[in-house]
């Protein structure tokens, strides 16, 4: 199976160059990768340059957008200015962040997944970040759900879910689409992605009520979103936060903000996170 690669790049000279390198070294290398290098004032252009004049399928792109550091939005319009330069002869379609270092066997074992039943929709690792010199689960979501990080999609599943959504809440509306349309979404316990970078270090204060935002996108409704909004806010470890996701939702639905999904998909997405929560009280 063929499987490209899009890299959204904001100022990563820190962490690129291992990401790259252990692209270089994987067991079953990509077809193509293009790197997004989005608004950098740093040395990010440098760095992957050089790696693409030793390695014809590492590519850059430049693209200027805003400063402001929000999630969701910023980083999938780069995503698919880099989506959109590929050709359209690949099999699995992987967003991966800048800041990552994959074990060697990373894509084979990923590639096998899809390769081995062919209900698999998506397909990913766990993340660990560096603490005390240890590295730890980056325990923030349940262990079914695959990480904004690294997100790998079998073609037809991302074609049927309308690729990704340039909004907050892309890395959770994709599984779900997934789901509603039948597919699998399947994650590998022995896959450890170090994660150079904590979730959310660059985000602006401004950032903080689209957590709420994005839950009342995904048409979850007060009573989810308030249990939802408890739960991330205590995994981490800010309990304030839950003030914030509340005020996002009721900012959302005070606007009108549009959905990102249909009122069918919605009652599935309700109906889905409470069979969910019962299971988890049972």
């Amino acid at each position: 199976m063929r499987y490209y690669i899009v890299i959204p790049a904001h100022n990563e000279s820190a962490f690129i160059a291992l990401t790259l390198q252990s692209l270089v070294e994987q067991t079953l290398q990509p077809q193509k990768v293009v790197v997004v290098n989005d608004n950098s004032t740093d040395d990010t252009n440098a760095i992957v340059s050089d790696f693409s004049a030793k390695h014809p399928w590492i590519s850059i792109i430049e693209k200027k957008s805003d400063a402001i550091h929000l999630p969701g939005s910023k980083v999938i319009q780069a995503f698919q200015k880099g989506f959109d330069t590929l050709d359209n002869n690949y099999d699995v379609i992987v967003k991966l962040d800048a800041d990552l270092i994959l074990p060697p066997d990373y894509f084979e074992k990923i590639i096998g997944k899809f390769q081995s039943d062919p209900t698999v929709g998506m397909a990913g690792g766990f993340a660990y970040i560096e603490k005390n010199g240890h590295w730890i689960l980056e325990n923030l979501t349940d262990k079914d759900h695959i990480r904004g990080a690294f997100k790998a999609y079998r073609k037809d599943c991302f074609q049927q879910i309308g690729g990704l959504k340039a909004a907050m809440g892309w890395d959770t509306v994709d599984e779900l689409l997934c789901k509603f349309y039948n597919w699998k979404v399947v994650t590998d316990e022995s896959l450890i992605v170090k994660h150079l970078k904590p979730t959310g270090a660059n985000y602006n204060k401004t950032a903080r009520y689209k957590q709420g935002e994005a839950f009342y996108s995904l048409r979850y409704g007060f009573l989810i979103t308030t249990i939802a909004s408890l739960k991330l806010a205590m995994m981490k470890k800010k309990p304030l936060l839950f003030i914030d996701y509340i005020v996002g939702f009721l900012k959302a639905r005070k606007n009108k903000k549009p959905y990102l999904v249909t009122p069918e998909q919605g009652r599935f997405i309700r109906n889905y996170r409470f069979q969910k929560m019962k299971s988890k009280l049972l």
